[in-house]
């Protein structure tokens, strides 16, 4: 009977990523307990590997050392080796992220690492090559170095996994419950906003990620607090990645983040995630001051996602690969002589509007760009309308050529990020189609995610779901449902939001120090149970809690679900002093909670078609104000009786909306005129409350 573990297992995974490995000679296992129970009877450590699907290193590595059997013979007979797809667990891939930032080493993947019979790492480091290169010590040399020392100095070993162990674990039952001192936010954007290169755009220095959650902090600080310099920075930082090669500029959506400090070269995965993410900011920094160009970064965006990322049943997928035939970035970019030949006598005309030369930009290739072009609010400069029929024909045929892989798991947190954006959008632009794409995703959601006890499994691939829920799924996607419901008017959709809402607190609360943990309780194989705080490439599933609950709340006017986001954030906040720069999504929680504004128009007699109701729909979805949530219910629904508009009726017949900051609302408003005033207003009172 052949061992199990004497072979690659990775065949019977579900994953795209974990697919890549399955014709590996090393002998990958997946995460089980059954690993370990072999590692100890072998008296071998275990060597865990994480990864994604688009994740170029990832690649390199496995190229040069999974794929290598001199490699995998050493690994082999070494180790019992796990292999795993971070998207599919990131609640592990934290767990060992934060061991290696303890170990002093910069995070990253791949994340290689070593760990005892209890799952204990004792060391680890992202990427290595096979033999020394790039100042990095050789895989062979570490796999025969560690495994000496496993064996010749155990209690060396067992010393330094004790330590990570009792590090991670004083880390997961940290009380971090206090009182965020009331100038926190402001003192935080400030400081955050004087770091943002003035020249380039974004935090200073390289690489550069979008972090569109601090961006979205900022932004709404920015509002709060009457400060123009601070909205500057965030209008000027976004403008700079729509207009580099972090952005797509033949086929839409952007890249994970870029090498450079100019926005110019990317790392050319794109991640549903980023998007969704980015879409969101792009809508609120629209708001503040219309540009065409983000109104078409959004709407090219969202063309990508349709196009090239919805999966058969309409959910999205994960992510595009970096690589294309073992090449980065092949897919996307362009000699001059190539668009010379397709675009003809138009040809000039585009490579100096976007930056093509015959040396390159790129290791003597060209990323599409507008960084020399000015972004111009006015519309002045906005010429790529004028191009829209070179770039159609440049994306046809870069469509022609190998495609980078594509991960079509389905994720609930990040199809739920993506149809949270498309309900903003849809809103923001008037545009049923958008609507429609979001009501499409979200049924095929369900559909492959759904779970028997009422709750959201993490991922799903080809009818067979992941069995593990994180507390992140039923956050974000509570959220993805109040956005349906104030995009349709179908408050059906708040019933969903209200079960997920209520799983989220029966199976995730911390019920002695408050917020919520990563993990159900019967999680098994996790070395400690956190409870996320601090974002990550997304939002911590803490701050899309606090998010979640304080749409409920405005959205029902049940004040237990604000009871329980305020919650949630106190038995956090003791972290902010120290640590907010990686918890803005944590902050933007509090203001958009403390912020919040219910906007209920009601048709008249003339039904929603009337010139009137869509008027004051599109004053209310318009309006710069920050934490609104507009809705517009059917004529056969009412809102809840707990809502402070319950009851209210269009005065006359005739369309009225009702302004409902927190639990009162104001007089009733007719017009769309009237309805921006009180809007304006109530951003005026927010200042000088704060000033």
């Amino acid at each position: 009977m052949t061992n199990q573990f004497n072979q690659n297992r990775l065949a019977e995974a579900t994953s795209p990523y974990l697919q890549q490995h399955k014709d590996n000679p090393v002998h990958w296992q997946p995460w089980e307990q059954a690993v370990f129970d072999e590692a100890r009877r072998r008296n071998v450590p275990v060597l865990l590997s994480v990864g994604y699907a688009a994740c170029h290193w990832c690649h390199v590595m496995a190229h040069e050392s999974f794929e290598d059997d001199e490699v995998a013979a050493l690994m082999n007979a070494h180790y019992v080796c796990i292999k795993l797809d971070r998207e599919e667990r990131p609640d592990l891939d934290d767990i060992y992220m934060t061991a290696l930032s303890m170990m002093g080493e910069q995070g990253g993947w791949p994340l290689t690492m070593f760990l005892d019979t209890e799952a204990r790492p004792f060391w680890g480091g992202t990427y290595f090559p096979k033999l020394p290169h790039y100042g990095r010590p050789g895989f062979m040399q570490i796999l025969q170095e560690l495994s000496r020392l496993y064996t010749q100095e155990p209690a060396r070993i067992a010393k330094n996994a004790q330590t990570l162990a009792d590090g991670l674990s004083a880390r997961a039952r940290a009380d971090a419950r206090g009182d965020m001192p009331a100038d926190l936010p402001r003192r935080a954007a400030q400081s955050m906003s004087a770091h943002i290169d003035r020249t380039l755009g974004g935090l200073a220095g390289a690489p550069k990620f979008p972090q569109p959650f601090l961006y979205q902090f900022l932004a709404a600080q920015g509002q709060l607090l009457g400060d123009d310099d601070i909205t500057e920075a965030v209008r000027f930082s976004l403008s700079r990645m729509c207009a580099g090669g972090l952005y797509d500029h033949i086929g839409g959506g952007f890249a994970r983040y870029s090498v450079d400090a100019e926005w110019l070269v990317p790392h050319f995965e794109k991640m549903l995630y980023d998007n969704a993410l980015l879409i969101q900011l792009m809508c609120d920094v629209y708001r503040q001051q219309p540009d065409p160009i983000i109104a078409r970064r959004i709407a090219d965006t969202i063309d990508w996602l349709a196009r090239d990322m919805q999966t058969e049943g309409g959910a999205f997928a994960a992510s595009l690969d970096a690589d294309t035939e073992g090449e980065e970035g092949r897919f996307y970019v362009w000699s001059k002589a190539e668009i010379s030949t397709h675009l003809g006598a138009e040809a000039e005309a585009f490579c100096a509007a976007y930056g093509i030369t015959e040396g390159g930009n790129f290791e003597g290739h060209n990323i599409a760009n507008r960084l020399h072009i000015t972004s111009d609010p006015d519309g002045e400069a906005d010429d790529e309308a004028d191009f829209d029929a070179a770039r159609a024909t440049l994306l046809a045929i870069r469509h022609q050529r190998v495609r980078p892989g594509r991960d079509d798991k389905i994720l609930a947190d990040w199809n739920a990020m993506a149809i949270a954006a498309l309900c903003d959008a849809a809103a923001l632009f008037d545009r049923p189609d958008w609507a429609a794409l979001a009501e499409t995703a979200f049924a095929a959601m369900r559909a492959a995610l759904d779970t028997a006890e009422g709750g959201l499994a993490h991922s799903a691939r080809n009818g067979q779901q992941l069995d593990l829920s994180l507390a992140g799924d039923l956050a974000f996607g509570a959220s993805a449902a109040c956005g349906l419901a104030t995009l349709t008017g179908n408050l059906d959709y708040l019933a969903v939001a209200e079960g997920w809402a209520a799983h989220l607190q029966a199976g995730f609360i911390d019920t002695a120090r408050g917020a919520y943990f990563a993990n159900q309780a019967d999680t098994e194989g996790l070395l400690v149970r956190n409870r996320p705080a601090q974002d990550n490439a997304a939002p911590s599933a803490n701050a899309a809690a606090v998010m979640a609950l304080g749409q409920l709340a405005a959205l029902t006017g049940q004040q237990s679900y604000r009871q329980r986001a305020e919650a949630a954030f106190v038995a956090l906040s003791g972290l902010l002093a120290k640590q907010y720069p990686s918890m803005t999504s944590l902050l933007l929680g509090k203001l958009t909670l403390d912020h919040s504004v219910s906007i209920i128009i009601l048709a008249g007699a003339a039904g929603r078609e009337d010139a009137d109701f869509i008027a004051l729909k599109r004053a209310a979805q318009e309006h710069r104000i920050f934490a609104k949530y507009v809705t517009c219910p059917h004529p056969d629904q009412r809102l809840p009786e707990s809502h402070p508009a319950h009851g209210k009726t269009a005065l006359d017949g005739a369309p009225t909306a009702y302004v409902c900051p927190g639990t009162t609302c104001l007089a009733p408003i007719r017009s769309a005129e009237a309805l921006s005033a009180a809007l304006d207003d109530l951003i005026k009172q927010r200042q000088n409350s704060l000033s």
